[in-house]
């Protein structure tokens, strides 16, 4: 199984749409036996759930996500964890333990403003919560 989660410096980053970089994770027998982590070649909300397929990801962990994204996704044949929060590492150690929610609902529905608090309540366990900033900015490197 091929993951993909946002990233940014360790965590899960908050905006799908936005996400400069993934981290790819290769898992065999709920191990871990590679990951690497890459840049989103400059492709946008519409772009990434074909770069996503072409990396080979079946799984996408991420924090806020669109309905358009989403969709995307689903008929790109990749399962949606989203409204993740915390370390990338954690939550994909989750995934493969099997307490790692499953949710591919939209959670976050705006365009053209500013960061804002999208009233998930994120927690750092990330088993099930939301978060708390969509991160419109870069990953601030």
């Amino acid at each position: 199984m091929k993951i993909a989660v946002t990233y940014c410096d360790g965590e899960v980053f908050q905006h799908f749409g936005h996400t400069e970089t993934f981290k790819l994770y290769e898992a065999e027998e709920d191990k871990i036996v590679r990951s690497e982590v890459v840049s989103s070649e400059g492709a946008g909300h519409g772009a990434l759930a074909g770069f996503l397929r072409a990396k080979g990801a079946d799984v996408l962990i991420c924090g806020g996500i669109g309905g358009g994204a989403v969709a995307a996704l689903a008929a790109a044949g990749i399962k949606v964890y989203a409204g993740a929060s915390g370390s990338a590492d954690g939550c994909v150690a989750a995934l493969l333990a099997g307490t790692l929610t499953l949710s591919s609902d939209a959670n976050c529905s705006h365009h053209g403003h500013g960061g804002h608090d999208c009233g998930h309540g994120g927690h750092e366990d990330c088993g099930h919560g939301g978060h708390e900033d969509c991160g419109h900015g870069g990953c601030g490197r």
